[in-house]
């Protein structure tokens, strides 16, 4: 099957195949932007699409960063290699599972993550209205630094074409970020900040007071996702007993102000990796598929460099939805536990992918599922050569949340 690249749907550059309610929602946001993009693995999101790039002047989208602020990946290749684990993968599966964080709270046994970094004592606290609320976010960050949460979000164990070993996280900013987009979705409509509301589309001016009060505290979210993610990275190397050496890090929910054709702009990346040439991207597949490192296309021919501009230098980052969590699981009456609908996956069919894949899973749950995705490598295809891909990783240890486990921060 042909694989399409990037074409434009009304004039706006779009890789791969999309349903009429993503595109719907692309164009929603183009009439707001002065640029827009929609990477190849997007899909259905609020207010923005995830995989969605929108370039402003002078103003960010809170719901196009979104409510996970600075969710990434974070990948580190070690000095070990896969002849030396084999033996121990099921062990050391234990041991991060029960070492590190998953859900909610801080509940496993590692208890000396960086609670006391100097990121909490940064000035854009400040900029949480009222003393009560800013020490109580604080203090939730604090406890939640270096957990993991739910949903998507993982810890990777995995091995390159060179047999080398990689560890691989990906989350974000956890509660701390999900109460500063709530917060400013609020201000946006005069509420006050802790209210509850719809998830809304808030464009704020970056000149004005809100706006700056804004950026200050999603680019402390983004310090405080690359502290964490780096802190969980780091660990688990540490369990594998190996050495770091090399880091590839990246947000993928988050805005940056950037100059594009001459042309300075705020860049929102919701669900996409900046590629821009020679930089570095760590993009995971699904539980039981391979992931890559890649990197934006160096020297690329003008067709090509024509692409990697309409897609303000960004790609995918992961393979994408195609169905959703409620499909995935049917519709179970809490109370009995009663099947009412069932879902599209099967733990059978789950288990029986993974095990034809070799891959040891601790937590995950049938939403989580492969099936649940696209092929990664279809994904890649339809970026063209924006990208190209260093290594292929193939996963060893893919270590998750339960499928039980509540945490309202997942995205």
């Amino acid at each position: 099957m042909k694989v399409k690249t990037m074409r434009l749907e009304d004039g706006i550059p779009v890789f791969g195949q999309h349903d009429a309610q993503t595109l719907g929602q692309l164009r929603d946001v183009a009439s707001r932007a002065q640029r827009t993009a929609l990477m190849a693995d997007g899909h259905f999101g609020y207010v923005m699409p995830v995989g969605g790039v929108a370039a402003y002047r002078d103003k960010v989208s809170v719901a196009g960063v979104g409510f996970d602020i600075a969710c990434g990946n974070a990948a580190i290749r070690t000095d070990l290699r896969l002849e030396q684990l084999q033996p121990y993968l099921e062990a050391l599966a234990d041991e991060i599972a029960s070492t590190i964080s998953f859900g909610l709270g801080r509940t496993n046994r590692a208890d000396d993550a960086p609670v006391d970094h100097p990121l909490f004592e940064d000035a854009a606290w400040e900029a949480i209205p009222g003393k009560a609320e800013r020490e109580a976010l604080r203090e939730k960050a604090r406890a939640q630094l270096g957990t993991v949460g739910s949903g998507n979000h993982y810890v990777d164990v995995l091995a390159d074409e060179q047999g080398r070993v990689w560890v691989g996280v990906h989350f974000g900013s956890r509660g701390l970020g999900h109460t500063i987009a709530s917060g400013f979705m609020a201000l946006s409509q005069n509420r006050p900040w802790g209210s509850r509301n719809a998830e809304v589309e808030a464009l704020l001016d970056l000149n004005s007071e809100l706006g700056k009060a804004y950026w200050a505290l999603m680019n402390l979210a983004g310090r405080y996702a690359y502290v964490g993610r780096e802190w969980v990275a780091r660990k688990v190397v540490q369990i594998l007993g190996g050495r770091e050496l090399e880091l590839v890090h990246n947000h993928h929910n988050f805005a940056w102000k950037e100059t594009h054709g001459g042309e300075e702009y705020v860049v929102v990346r919701k669900g996409a990796t900046p590629a821009f040439p020679g930089q570095k991207g760590f993009v995971g597949g699904s539980m039981g598929d391979d992931a890559v490192i890649l990197q934006g296309t160096v020297n690329a021919d003008p067709e090509t460099q024509a692409m990697q501009e309409a897609a303000l230098f960004s790609t995918i980052h992961g393979a994408g939805r195609v169905m959703s969590r409620r499909q995935a699981l049917g519709k179970i009456d809490r109370k009995t536990g009663k099947v009412l609908r069932p879902g599209q996956v099967t733990e059978g069919a789950m288990k029986k992918w993974l095990k034809q894949k070799g891959v040891i899973l601790r937590g995950g749950g049938l939403d989580e599922s492969p099936h649940v995705y696209r092929r990664l490598p279809e994904v890649l295809k339809a970026q063209g050569k924006t990208v190209e891909v260093l290594h292929t990783l193939r996963p060893l240890i893919v270590v998750m949340a339960g499928a039980n486990e509540f945490d309202p921060y997942k995205d």
